[in-house]
C-alpha cells in the first residue's frame, strides 16, 4: 500500500478520534449533568458502546457517505486528504470555542469542497447532498418535538409521585438510556469515516470497486474507526461538555432520560435507513425540547442560537477549508 494512502488513512483515523473527542458532550452531557454518573464513568461507558454500536446497527450510512455524495469517479487520494484536512480543522476550531457542531457535517463539507476543486459543481450528487441538508433540519426538530412530548408525557404520568421518589427512580432508568444514546451514536458517526477509508481503498486499488448496492467495507476499516471514536470519547472534549450540560439549561434526571431516549430512537431510524444525521443537532434540539417543558425561559436560548449558528456554518466552512487545502496540493505537488 502507497505511504500516502497509509498517511490518509491515519489522518482518517485522527479525524475519528477528533469526532470522539469532539462528540464526548453528546454522549454524556445529560448523565453528568443530572449527576447520575461521575465525568470518567460516563465518559468510560459512553466508550464501550461507541464501540460496539456498529456492530449492531450496520453500516448503511458508511454506502451514504462513500457513494451518496461525490462522484466516486474523480476521487482520488488528494482529494480525501483534503478532505479529512478540512473537516479536522473545522472539529479543532469549533471545539477550541466550545462549540458542540457536527463533525458529520464537517466530513461533508470536506468532500463537498475537495471535489468541487477538482473537478466542479458537477462532481457532486445533488440528490444525497440535498437528503443529508434536508435532514440537518429536520432530525433537530423531530429530536426538538419527541423530546419536549416525551418529558411531557412523564410529567403526566408522575404527576402525583414525590419528587425524590421520581428522581431515584429516573437515575436508574438513565444508565439504560445514556447507553442506548451511546450506542447509537456510534453507530451514526464511526460510519462516515468507515465510508471515507473504503472509499480510499477503492481508489487505491486495494479494495474491489463499489456497487450501486454495496461499498466493501474490510473488517478492520470497521474495527479501527470505532475503536478511534470510542478512544476519542474516553479522553473527552470538557470544553463541550460544559456547554451542553450546564449552558443549555438545567436537567433533572427524568429529563435527561427524556432527552437520550428520543434523540436515541431518532439516531437508530436514521441509521436504519442510511442517513447521515448529526448526532450534535439530535440530542441538543433534545435537551432544548426537554427543558422547554418547565418553561421557555429554562433554555438560555442565546447559547442555543450561537450553536445554531455554528451549525449553518459547518459546511460551507469545511468545504472552503479543503477547497483551498486541496488547490494547494495540486500547485506544489
Amino acid at each position: 500500500m502507497d505511504s500516502f494512502v497509509i498517511i490518509t488513512i491515519l489522518l482518517a483515523l485522527f479525524f475519528d478520534f477528533i469526532n470522539g473527542f469532539h462528540d464526548s458532550a453528546n454522549a454524556i452531557a445529560t448523565v453528568v449533568a443530572t449527576k447520575v454518573l461521575s465525568p470518567i464513568k460516563a465518559v468510560s461507558m459512553a466508550a464501550v458502546f461507541n464501540l460496539v454500536g456498529p456492530f449492531v446497527l450496520g453500516t448503511a450510512i458508511a454506502s451514504m457517505i462513500g457513494k451518496g455524495v461525490i462522484d466516486t469517479h474523480i476521487v482520488t487520494v488528494n482529494l480525501i486528504f483534503a478532505a479529512l484536512v478540512g473537516a479536522v480543522i473545522w472539529d479543532l476550531a469549533t471545539w477550541y470555542l466550545g462549540l458542540p457542531t457536527s463533525s458529520s457535517h464537517a466530513l461533508v463539507g470536506g468532500l463537498i469542497g475537495a471535489a468541487i476543486a477538482a473537478a466542479g459543481i458537477s462532481s457532486i450528487h445533488s440528490s444525497g447532498v440535498e437528503t443529508i441538508v434536508l435532514f440537518m433540519v429536520v432530525s433537530p426538530i423531530i429530536g426538538l418535538i419527541i423530546g419536549f412530548l416525551f418529558a411531557l408525557i412523564i410529567m403526566r404520568a408522575f404527576r402525583k409521585a414525590h419528587p425524590s421518589k421520581i428522581n431515584n427512580y429516573f437515575r436508574r432508568l438513565q444508565l439504560f438510556s445514556a447507553a442506548f444514546y451511546s450506542l447509537t451514536h456510534g453507530t451514526n458517526d464511526a460510519q462516515k469515516t468507515m465510508g471515507i477509508i473504503a472509499l480510499l481503498l477503492i481508489t487505491a486499488g486495494v479494495s474491489a470497486p463499489a456497487t450501486p448496492d454495496t461499498l466493501p467495507i474490510p473488517p478492520w476499516v470497521i474495527i479501527s474507526c470505532a475503536a478511534a471514536i470510542g478512544l476519542g470519547t474516553f479522553l473527552g472534549g470538557w470544553r463541550i461538555v460544559k456547554t451542553m450540560a450546564q449552558r443549555v439549561t438545567r436537567l433533572r434526571p427524568y429529563q435527561g432520560f427524556a432527552a437520550e431516549t428520543s434523540s436515541g430512537l431518532v439516531l437508530a431510524f436514521m441509521a436504519h435507513w442510511g442517513i447521515p444525521v448529526s448526532t450534535t443537532h439530535v440530542i441538543s434540539s433534545s435537551i432544548m425540547g426537554v427543558g422547554a417543558t418547565d418553561k421557555l425561559s429554562a433554555v438560555r436560548w442565546g447559547i442555543a442560537r450561537k450553536i445554531v449558528g455554528a451549525w449553518i456554518l459547518t459546511i460551507p466552512a469545511a468545504a472552503l477549508i479543503s477547497a483551498s487545502t486541496y488547490l494547494i496540493m495540486k500547485t506544489f505537488f
